[in-house]
């Protein structure tokens, strides 16, 4: 197999799309010899004569004034050592040197911040994996999000404000960056560090899955809304004000004209934050709700749903589709204050519809709903199925079991299992959804818990 040369292709994808400025080096007869580059103010491929000009040259193009080096050769083609955000001009020729010297080709690229709120990852086939934080090798640890190339074209057009669009390469894979502010050789936001032609892709969409780094970005809820948004669920109009990323919206109207204000913490924190009827302001929600900025991603306002009934749903542990809900709005049902009542048969229905449309994008999954008298809205999505049945909430023993009166609340259950032993149980009195939040710390907490309902 002819050896693959990361420079030639890194200079054949320069031309029609934007990479990230760059010189390479070959190692010739033990030296450096210059062989692309591409850097602002001069000419494709410009021949910089030495390479400390071409350093030089660098980072005087470089917004940063930073650059990073990789280095590659026939036996190490991924896993040679990355430099990155270096400046000092004899350090980086000492770094080039000791990887010609090593036989290594040297690829110089311009650093650009990574932490930005922009995303990182690989393109191979149908598949994108991302994160936020990390250059494209943060996709080697736990973490990053995998998503089909569609929707994650989607999803970050939506998030980002402009268009995200991945080239068809065919077999292939391709590192990338996306930046909220324009970068590289073309000046735009989506950059291209490297492309590596397969002979085949052996990469398939996973199912999708989180929390990950990046729905801990955005916020848990944003980020399963898009997600449902993006598979064709009817999701109401939201706006997001993120502390992160600029204000993006999704969505569809809702036409009532009012919203609902819902903070969005980096994982799901049942019912611990605030729901609020009505526009405040996002910014002064989080500073007084979390203000060592480390808990709160996000605040939505979320065009609010004429609700007839709404509610939620589930798959219990035995499979079946278990709904809940109420008249009007759910807020009180899933606080665990409203009872769940008697559902018609007809929401129950097309709430089991939107749920099997779901569940063939994305597996099992839980969500809550609101039914206008002709359609469900999605307002909360979550994937998995639940441990839970109608009466056992978290299945398991105990040696002891403590009763928790849920008219108490839920910061009481909070600070109720904080001070639970370990090999403690709860019993639940009086009627409590098994879909709820109530049902929902239980479960995130793992505590054996029933509900033993008064006659």
């Amino acid at each position: 197999m002819a050896f693959f040369r990361k420079d030639e292709s890194l200079d054949a994808l320069a031309d029609t799309y934007n990479v990230a400025q760059f010189v390479s080096f070959a190692p010739v007869a033990g030296d450096p010899e210059q062989q692309y580059s591409r850097v602002k103010g001069y000419n494709a491929n410009h021949s910089f004569g030495s390479l400390e000009f071409a350093i030089e040259a660098l980072l005087s193009a470089c917004n940063s004034g930073t650059i990073n080096i990789r280095s590659y050769n026939a036996e190490e083609m991924q896993s040679r050592e990355f430099l990155y955000g270096l400046s000092d001009v004899e350090v980086i020729k000492g770094h080039v040197m000791r990887h010609i010297q090593e036989d290594a080709f040297v690829i110089l690229n311009e650093t650009i911040d990574v932490s930005d709120g922009g995303v990182s990852g690989v393109v191979m086939g149908d598949v994108v994996e991302f994160r936020p934080d990390a250059t494209p090798r943060g996709v080697e640890k736990p973490g990053f999000a995998s998503l089909p190339r569609k929707i994650a074209e989607q999803l970050l057009q939506a998030v980002y404000g402009f268009d995200v669009k991945f080239p068809d390469l065919g077999a292939s894979r391709v590192e990338f960056s996306v930046h909220p502010i324009r970068r590289g050789w073309k000046n735009s936001h989506l950059i291209f560090w490297e492309y590596e032609k397969l002979a085949e892709v052996q990469a398939v969409p996973s199912s999708i899955t989180w929390p990950n780094d990046f729905s801990r970005l955005l916020g848990d809820k944003v980020y399963g809304l898009l997600i449902g948004w993006f598979v064709g669920a009817k999701v109401p109009l939201t706006q997001v004000f993120s502390r992160r990323v600029a204000p993006f919206t999704f969505g569809a109207p809702t036409s009532t004209g009012e919203v609902w204000m819902r903070t969005c913490p980096t994982e799901q924190v049942p019912g611990k934050y605030s729901t609020t009827f009505g526009w405040s302001d996002p910014y002064k929600v989080m500073s007084l709700e979390d203000p060592d900025h480390k808990a709160i991603a996000s605040v939505i306002s979320q065009h609010s749903v004429d609700a007839v009934w709404s509610g939620a749903a589930m798959e219990d542990a035995n499979g079946e589709l278990l709904v809940e809900g109420v008249r009007g709005f759910g807020d009180g049902f899933m606080q665990g204050v409203d009872l769940p009542q008697d559902l018609p048969a007809e929401v129950i229905a097309l709430v089991s519809e939107l749920k099997n449309f779901l569940r063939q994008a994305l597996g099992a999954v839980r969500f809550e709903w609101a039914f206008d008298g002709s359609e469900v809205w999605l307002l909360q999505l979550h994937t998995g199925r639940s441990v839970s049945t109608s009466s056992v909430i978290v299945p398991g023993d105990a040696s002891r079991w403590f009763a928790f009166d849920i008219t108490l609340g839920l910061e009481e259950l909070r600070l109720f299992i904080e001070k639970l032993d370990v090999d403690a149980g709860i019993t639940f009195t009086g009627h409590v959804g098994t879909t709820s939040h109530m049902a929902d710390v239980v479960r995130k907490a793992g505590i054996p818990t029933r509900i033993m309902n008064e006659s």
